[in-house]
């Protein structure tokens, strides 16, 4: 089995304790973690600061990074925090999602929508509204999956340990993230 992992700095690996925007090691990355307990190969798109793709250059950019990965078995999509932290609002990201998702020439059902765990009070996140936005997100994702027939999966259930910055995960949180994601793809959900 072949994942595609496309998401934002939680996907990439982001250690917050960093100044520069380095990296967990790979032993403590989510995406590294669910590609041991798989067994599979995962590849990891995720980047710093990535937001909803919404130009069609965007996602042709997409397209092009999942045909150089193919035949990829499950597309893996974790994004919208950053949307919200840029000021959007649910819908408006879930609005962005849409647009993304129904512009893939992928099979909809080799897609896992991941809702984002919800953001923290922090040094990001310095108002509760923009924490009951992030929960808000996965409602709208919730409702756009069952549209769309794409898999969904919650992390907002999951509790993710997350930083200092209300954002990013802990090194726990990663293998926490990791555990369930797994528990998510073994069942096919």
């Amino acid at each position: 089995m072949k994942l595609f992992c496309f998401g934002d700095s939680n996907t990439y690996g982001y250690d917050p304790r960093s100044p520069l925007g380095e990296r967990y090691p790979a032993a403590y990355r989510w995406v590294d973690l669910l590609a041991e307990k798989l067994d599979c190969s995962v590849v990891n798109a995720g980047e710093n600061g990535r937001e909803i793709p919404r130009w069609p250059w965007q996602w042709e950019h997409f397209c092009r990074l999942t045909e150089k990965e193919a035949p990829v078995d499950l597309v893996i999509l974790m994004l919208g925090t950053n949307d919200l932290l840029q000021g959007n609002s649910p819908a408006a990201a879930a609005g962005r999602m849409e647009l993304f998702l129904t512009n893939m020439a992928l099979d909809r059902s080799g897609i896992l929508l991941v809702g984002p765990p919800p953001v923290q009070r922090g040094l990001w996140v310095d108002s509760e509204a923009l924490v009951e936005a992030s929960m808000e997100l996965n409602r709208e994702y919730r409702a756009l999956s069952r549209r769309l027939g794409v898999r969904f999966a919650d992390a907002g259930m999951w509790n993710i340990p997350l930083a200092f910055d209300g954002v990013h995960f802990t090194q726990e949180g990663h293998s926490v993230f990791a555990e369930r994601l797994a528990e998510i793809i073994n069942k096919g959900e």
